[in-house]
């Protein structure tokens, strides 16, 4: 008979990934053993062994998962009729999914590339949809000009989660500008370069 799975199985998932996460970001993907990440966790190293086969699998998780979240948080974000109201929003979405997530976003910035070929595919397919969401919504900003110029449509739209991606950086909460209005700021940098490029 198979082994039932736990009621409290994807809590513990749950935690595992966010631990995990943390630790792979503080000490390096490369660097962390799995029984270092079990004493992080205050497990055993069979437990998170029960849970994934290998450290890759652990690594493929934790960044498809946040990705995930992210697809889903901006493709469920309130509609908006205004272009620029929508651009205002996207970026919004965009940093708040990121709150809480920098150990995962940290991973997945310098991690990915220790994954297979076939993994990294299924990582890229998610970035490459958010990078579509951004570069619509972007272009329906200034249609006039990207009809005329296509070639600076994914230079903006890659611009924007270059300001956005490199916040968990600098940013610390409580000081300087809210994780708010900094999204808004992104958005009016972006606006501003394009009303100038179309002048």
């Amino acid at each position: 008979m198979a082994r039932s799975i736990a009621k409290d199985h994807d809590e513990k998932r749950a935690a595992l990934l966010k631990t995990a996460a943390t630790f792979f970001a503080e000490n390096g993907y490369d660097r962390a053993s799995m029984s270092e990440l079990a004493k992080a966790c205050g497990v055993s190293k069979a437990l998170i062994y029960h849970y994934y086969e290998s450290k890759d699998a652990l690594l493929f998780d934790i960044v498809q998962v946040h990705l995930s979240e992210l697809v889903e948080a901006v493709e469920n974000r309130p509609p908006a009729d205004d272009p620029v109201e929508a651009l205002r929003g996207l970026t919004a979405t965009i940093l708040a999914a990121y709150r809480d997530a920098d150990a995962e976003h940290k991973v997945q910035l310098d991690a990915i590339s220790a994954l297979s070929d076939e993994q990294q595919q299924v990582l890229k397919d998610l970035q490459r949809r958010l990078v579509a969401i951004m570069s619509d919504t972007v272009a329906a900003t200034a249609p006039a000009l990207f009809e005329s110029r296509p070639d600076l449509l994914r230079p903006a739209a890659m611009s924007a989660f270059g300001m956005l991606n490199w916040f968990y950086m600098w940013h610390r909460d409580g000081s300087g500008l809210s994780r708010e209005a900094y999204a808004d700021l992104v958005a009016d940098f972006i606006l501003g370069g394009l009303e100038r490029i179309a002048r």
